[in-house]
């Protein structure tokens, strides 16, 4: 769904990875500051579990959530921008999705601060969801835009919704979550057979 808004934003997001590009940094080196990012806010939703207060842990768990967020957009308008684009550089970003959310999930599950079963139910349902996009996209069918939560509403869900101050609501989060994956998965699941039938 966020496709559309990233669609709408494009000439800002041009315009973003065209400054950026000036600074003579490359796509990959953005995706990496994503994914340290990411771990960072890993670590902030893990320190929950040694007592630094709940709260803080989810805010800050969701303001380095939310910066990654915005440098996984970065490293792409920067490839487009530098005429970079390369299969390295996608295989480095997917991966480094995957590394992410994997933290994420666990630094929530490690904090406490929700069940330990739906973080590894969410986690596992968005794994899945972009392996039936890449599994679908190598036998010719493309995936993108299909489903309710990709990746950046899934990870938005987890970050807005977790700062709301409310001792369930980063539990209530992953639950939607998994909801949402699992529907996605479902989506995609049903649309790559049909195409696929029809060739």
């Amino acid at each position: 769904m966020l496709n559309k808004l990233r669609d709408a934003l494009q000439p800002k997001i041009a315009k973003l990875g065209s400054s950026l590009a000036a600074t003579g940094l490359s796509a990959n080196f953005w995706t990496g500051v994503g994914l340290a990012l990411s771990i960072a806010a890993g670590i902030a939703y893990a320190s929950a579990e040694l007592d630094f207060p709940w709260y803080y842990a989810a805010l800050t768990g969701g303001a380095f959530l939310l910066l990654s967020g915005f440098f996984d957009i970065v490293d792409g308008a920067v490839a487009r921008v530098t005429g970079k684009s390369s299969k390295k550089g996608a295989f480095l970003d997917s991966s480094s999705d995957k590394i992410a959310e994997t933290i994420i999930f666990a630094g929530i599950a490690i904090g406490g601060l929700a069940e330990p079963v739906w973080c590894l139910i969410a986690l596992a349902l968005s794994l899945l969801v972009s392996y039936t996009r890449a599994r679908a996209e190598s036998l010719g069918v493309e995936l993108r835009g299909i489903g309710i939560g990709e990746r950046a509403e899934r990870l938005l869900i987890v970050a807005i919704i977790g700062m709301i101050p409310h001792a369930d609501a980063l539990n209530w989060a992953v639950i939607i979550v998994s909801i949402v994956a699992g529907i996605t998965l479902a989506q995609r699941i049903a649309t790559t057979s049909a195409r696929l039938s029809s060739t």
